[in-house]
């Protein structure tokens, strides 16, 4: 794979996306005690990371 590939702007698009839905679940967190936001928060950081991880994997390929 080249570099220009590595370099290409959807992976990046990718992570930025990634980067606020886990901020939006890390910000969830804080916003009460209930055990369903943490649950709500807890998933929605799972998502983020994942795409996260698949975003790093794809520049790495």
């Amino acid at each position: 794979m080249s570099t220009q590939e590595a370099n290409a702007d959807r992976h990046y698009i990718l992570l930025t996306v990634a980067v606020i839905i886990g901020l939006a679940g890390l910000y969830l967190r804080f916003v009460s005690d209930a055990a369903s936001f943490t649950w709500i928060a807890n998933i929605i950081l799972i998502v983020g990371v994942a795409i996260m991880l698949k975003a790093v994997f794809a520049i790495l390929k």
